[in-house]
């Protein structure tokens, strides 16, 4: 007697090899026959014309805080996503001694953009310890597996106080006490260490995350016990990521090199076009290649699916009319009542008149780069678009229609009943083609990452790449080559899960875990994000939905059906690699 049959389906085993028609079979939490079956079971599904495939395994999150007070982990959960790693870029909240809580806060929030408000609030603070943040996370249940790492900044301001905090230099004696709390924490179920190394990282306070500018000893060091214990893997956003230090990322792929050969553990690291230098990340690749080959060491550089784009909108904190004066007055009424105002011709030609009246800097700073960047900005629309052709940005069609960018955006942004979203691409998008990442995700040594679940609550909404790299990747795309199904399943299932040490997952086969989707892959696509007020203290967050994710499991039990949850929460804390 099997708990599930799944008949018919086109089997994608993330393997990369072929796929091929046939039923699937689940015992207790376990595939347990592929093939041609005719056995009882309490359950069976008709797959006929849909892809089954392993669950999605997503390495690259920040639900560090909302882990400890939601269960269903959205918006990731609804992308086909079975196991998620969360701790990433040297940020979390633990360890942490009594009175620094709002310092990982602050931290939190202006790293990761999630309100500091919902993490006062959501978070119950009852460890210090990074076992005891597993041990209380232990108690938990979502729906998808939750691992997570060891970040960087809390351990050192932990260790070190306000000169960790600070980014004094460590001494010999902070180095040994945070490799300490490092093993302890590795031997407790962490995947790994995350660090955070550059500028472009920030507190609400304006400081960089504690451990940019970590001396190479104190990274050795901390990093060690990986090694002793020939467990887990640092991931690091590193130095000059984003072009903000264009000589800076030679550099962090030597050590990077040598310290992933010194300890024989993966090192993982974010690598993005940027506009600074839109074609180094294709020298910064081969550069890998060379660093791997002098020092040894095993260098996975983690890539995404699409753009990273801020969106504007009218629900957005990047809205280019935010800090007009007549604006800030419709702020207060209800959504639908704003929109009709804005429509008004006599509100809209006084709006558009006006200059805006910043609190801050940093603001005028994003309403600079709005007005400087028309070029990069684009409708994304009630099916979203990620890869626009130039003729279709802001600039290009102002000038087409010999209209004012400006206005132009205003009522754009009034489009789809004033729910229209913008957006701003960042980086991956210097050409105006995705062919860049078309080649980085063809690669056999970079992993998909960077979909930043629970982060980046008001600005961005990448959590849904894995939906991207299915539908836009092996279907939708028109404007250059596409990757195979296998390829792009792989690339999400086996390849990330890999990484990580998680082997008794990510590929459908006799004795792997019963984490999978059932997809009707014509009908998978994504809707245009939306903004819901449903964190903590009311709290607003992009969340974006998408449909033909027909049945989602979690060690043999349903989470998702049509893309509505269960009510089912099989998903547990992983602790350390497995199978």
């Amino acid at each position: 007697m099997y708990d599930l049959i799944i008949k018919g389906g086109v089997i994608v085993d993330g393997s990369g090899g072929e796929r091929f028609e046939a039923d699937l079979a689940v015992r207790d939490g376990k595939v347990v026959e592929i093939g041609q079956l005719d056995g009882r079971s309490r359950r069976e599904i008709n797959a006929e014309g849909k892809l089954i495939t392993p669950g999605f395994v997503d390495i690259h999150s920040h639900y560090d805080g909302q882990a400890t007070w939601d269960p269903v982990l959205a918006p990731t959960s609804w992308h086909g996503v079975t196991t998620t790693v969360m701790g990433n870029c040297g940020v979390g909240f633990a360890p942490v001694r009594p009175g620094q809580e709002e310092f990982l806060i602050q931290l939190m929030e202006g790293v990761e953009d999630i309100p500091g408000t919902a993490l006062h609030e959501g978070i119950e603070w009852s460890w210090e310890s990074f076992p005891e943040y597993l041990d209380a996370l232990d108690q938990r249940q979502w729906t998808m597996d939750v691992g997570t790492q060891v970040p960087h900044g809390p351990l050192r301001t932990y260790v070190m106080g306000e000169r960790g905090a600070n980014n004094e230099p460590a001494t010999a004696e902070d180095i040994e006490e945070q490799a300490k709390l490092v093993r302890s924490g590795i031997q407790a179920g962490a995947l790994g260490v995350s660090m955070s190394r550059t500028l472009l990282h920030r507190a609400v306070t304006g400081e960089v995350v504690p451990g940019t500018f970590a001396a190479e000893d104190e990274i050795f060091g901390v990093c060690a016990p990986l090694g002793e214990l020939n467990m887990g893997i640092l991931e690091l956003a590193p130095a000059g990521v984003a072009g903000e230090d264009l000589a800076a990322p030679d550099k962090e792929i030597e050590w990077m090199a040598r310290l992933s050969a010194n300890i024989q553990r993966p090192v993982s690291f974010a690598l993005v076009q940027h506009d600074m230098a839109p074609d180094d990340w294709l020298r910064l690749m081969d550069l890998t290649a060379q660093a791997e080959a002098q020092h040894g060491g095993d260098l996975r550089p983690q890539v995404s699916s699409r753009p990273t784009t801020l969106l504007l909108g009218h629900e957005t904190s990047i809205n280019p009319f935010a800090f007009k004066p007549t604006y800030v007055t419709l702020q207060t009424l209800p959504f639908a009542d704003r929109i009709a105002k804005l429509r008004d011709p006599a509100i809209r030609q006084r709006i558009l008149g006006e200059e805006s009246d910043f609190p801050d800097s940093n603001l005028a700073g994003i309403a600079q780069m709005v007005s400087d960047g028309t070029h990069k900005i684009f409708r994304l629309g009630a099916r979203p678009n990620y890869e626009p052709s130039p003729d279709l940005s802001l600039k290009a069609i102002a000038e087409k229609t010999n209209s004012d960018p400006h206005e132009l955006l205003y009522d754009w942004m009034l489009e789809l009943d004033g729910k229209q979203l913008l957006m701003l691409t960042m980086v991956n998008y210097s050409h105006f083609t995705l062919d860049p990442v078309y080649k980085m995700l063809s690669m056999d040594r970079t992993v998909f990452g960077l979909g930043d679940g629970g982060a980046h609550s008001s600005q961005i909404c990448d959590a849904s790449m894995t939906t991207s790299m299915l539908s836009h990747w092996t279907r939708d795309r028109t404007r250059g080559p596409l990757l195979s199904i296998e390829a792009a399943i792989k690339k999400i299932t086996s390849s990330t899960a890999g990484l990580y040490g998680l082997n008794d997952r990510g590929v459908l086969a006799v004795g792997k875990r019963a984490d999978l989707n059932v997809i009707d892959y014509d009908a998978l696509n994504l809707s245009l994000p939306e903004f819901t007020y449903d964190l903590p203290s009311g709290a607003g967050r992009l969340l974006q939905r998408a449909s033909g994710y027909e049945h989602t499991f979690v060690a043999g039990v349903e989470t998702f059906a049509g893309g509505e949850h269960s009510g089912a929460l099989p998903g547990r804390l992983v602790r350390g690699a497995r199978g």
